[in-house]
């Protein structure tokens, strides 16, 4: 997906941001993002509830701290004093030159990639950073504003009372005080109601259930002396903190699951 085409009113989100930079940084993770960002190299806006947003400049900056890491091996202090140079208009070169090689084009701006003997020989193999797979931190952002009945989650999740009670008292979907439901339950139960299939009923479930909770209790127990911080952004780093540990959580999940089944399968 483009820069434009992930672009949105008031700015990017850093996952949108992670997804633009990946192709030329594959080892960029949104905790390199926030680092650079606690040393003063980039400095998104926030929005009321504490979320980054990126600009444009602001992904440019990006772009041009990574690629002064990689091609040059500039330490951060050095990459600084060059932005603030160029931030007082005192040098401009820098930036130009930076995007060139990003763009794998000759630093004299002319867009032509760089003949073959001039060319280092071909590039390392791809190195997996947050392991871009199974899940983004993006996806583990929540609309606490969508509430779901009791009778659209039946009709949505394809299942009946009593399939839904099973549900409940396996503690596996809890409704909300005034009894409605989150969109995961619509998930969570058309899961149940597919593996139901192979006979496995709800109280079966319940070990991925307990399974679960160690892993959020975990994640949270990381995050917790982050939200204790007495800056304004604390609670907000430590809500993207447990979306990144839970994102990296489901996809070992996954990769062990997989690896697991092979075994099983005689792979």
């Amino acid at each position: 997906m483009t820069g434009a085409a992930q672009w949105t009113r008031g700015g990017m989100s850093i996952g949108s941001v992670l997804d633009l930079l990946r192709p030329d940084f594959p080892d960029i993770t949104i905790s390199k993002i926030r680092f650079l960002e606690s040393e003063g190299l980039i400095s998104p806006e926030r929005t009321p509830s504490g979320y980054r947003r990126f600009s444009v400049a602001d992904v440019e900056r990006l772009k041009f701290v990574l690629t002064a890491q990689r091609d040059q091996y500039l330490p951060l202090k050095v990459i600084k004093e060059q932005l603030e140079a160029i931030d007082s208009g005192a040098a401009t070169l820098g930036v130009r030159e930076a995007r060139a090689r990003a763009d794998g084009a000759d630093a004299d701006g002319s867009g032509r990639a760089p003949d073959s003997a001039s060319a280092a020989g071909p590039p390392p193999p791809r190195r997996l950073g947050v392991v871009p797979g199974e899940v983004s931190p993006e996806e583990l952002r929540f609309d606490h504003e969508i509430r779901v009945t009791r009778t659209d989650l039946l009709e949505q999740a394809g299942i009946d009372e009593k399939f839904l009670a099973e549900l409940i008292r396996a503690n596996l979907i809890t409704p909300g005080a005034a009894g409605f439901f989150d969109t995961e339950a619509v998930t969570l139960a058309r899961t149940a109601r597919a593996m139901s299939e192979f006979g496995l009923e709800a109280r079966h479930l319940r070990a991925f259930k307990l399974a679960a909770d160690r892993e959020a209790a975990m994640i949270a127990q990381i995050a917790a002396p982050i939200a204790k911080g007495r800056d304004a952004d604390a609670r907000a780093r430590a809500e993207e903190t447990i979306r990144e540990l839970a994102a990296l959580s489901l996809t070992l999940h996954t990769s062990l699951v997989k690896t697991s089944v092979r075994g099983a399968l005689g792979g």
